[in-house]
């Protein structure tokens, strides 16, 4: 995880559009909470329920993105579009179990879509089945079929795990800066730390990951004062209009706020307080309506 964050220190230095509020940094990082939002769950009883856990997590996590089409789902009530895809995906775990290895390699839009309460040609579907395919590619060649033997291939090791998935066109998310190669693999880090927190794995080195580079957590640190966009680009975040992904201010907001939780958890100084727990502070800080009734950037990738 050191070249994402030199990529990113260095991103941040170089930004046109974003800018971190330095001075606003010790102040901010002293009100955050010391412990994480949740405790991780207790260990599964048995084989069966741990595997069961690993595909939980592993689907969701293949699926994990979509943010920039996520206004045009249908909802399920009130909840937001990713609660909305994990709902769903839950609903069919428990009700008729998760799907296997073998059965991932042939999903398609048509049979995903009534899965997650979506019309099959939405074009969500088809990337979605997309990447459970090549899920489920890689679990059935690579690990005999097995879900938790992906975690357990990674030896303990959240960042092996990581690397591991960010090979996998499933999880896969590099960009590109003014020649520099920032791999934020947003997903197959929460992966890990989805997996871990599911108590499928005991990944030691977990306070090793990055934040979970996506659009929310940047959106609460611009509303807190930590992030300063550019008048251009909050004038086109706020009028809801789609920032390409990869292109110079998509990247700057994502590394930004990668670089800027960094600087909080060197501020704070407390280890428990490790960049992905202060990721998930801010992803359940940004559910509440001050976050929720402001316009975040919206892009339309794979990434998140």
């Amino acid at each position: 995880m050191d070249e994402l964050r030199k990529a990113c220190a260095e991103v941040a230095r170089q930004a046109r559009h974003v800018t971190i509020v330095g001075d606003a940094v010790p102040g901010y990082a002293a009100q955050l909470p010391s412990t994480p939002a949740a405790a991780p769950d207790a260990a599964p009883a048995t084989e069966a329920e741990r595997e069961g856990r690993a595909a939980y997590w592993l689907t969701m996590d293949a699926i994990n993105f979509g943010s920039g089409w996520f206004p045009t789902l249908r909802k399920r009530g009130t909840l937001s579009g990713y609660n909305t895809i994990a709902a769903a995906l839950r609903d069919r775990f428990d009700r008729h179990g998760g799907w296997s290895a073998a059965r991932l390699t042939q999903l398609d839009g048509a049979t995903l879509g009534p899965v997650l309460g979506q019309d099959p040609e939405h074009e969500l579907m088809a990337l979605y089945a997309a990447s459970l395919r090549d899920l489920g590619k890689h679990v059935a060649a690579g690990h005999d079929g097995s879900f938790a033997a992906v975690a357990d291939a990674a030896g303990g090791s959240a960042v092996a795990l990581v690397r591991r998935l960010g090979r996998w066109p499933s999880f896969a998310d590099t960009s590109h800066y003014d020649g520099l190669t920032i791999p934020f693999l947003k997903r197959a880090q929460i992966a890990a730390a989805d997996l871990h927190r599911a108590g499928v794995a005991r990944f030691l080195d977990l306070p090793q990951l990055t934040m979970f580079a996506d659009n929310l957590v940047p959106h609460v640190l611009r509303l807190d004062g930590i992030l300063r966009f550019d008048p251009d680009l909050t004038v086109r975040i706020d009028r809801e209009e789609l920032i390409a992904h990869g292109s110079a201010e998509e990247v700057e907001i994502r590394a930004c706020a990668v670089h800027a939780v960094e600087l909080l958890v060197a501020a704070r100084g407390e280890p428990r307080l490790s960049a992905a727990a202060v990721d998930q502070l801010l992803w359940h800080r940004g559910q509440q309506p001050r976050y929720k009734g402001s316009p975040r950037h919206r892009s339309r990738c794979t990434a998140y």
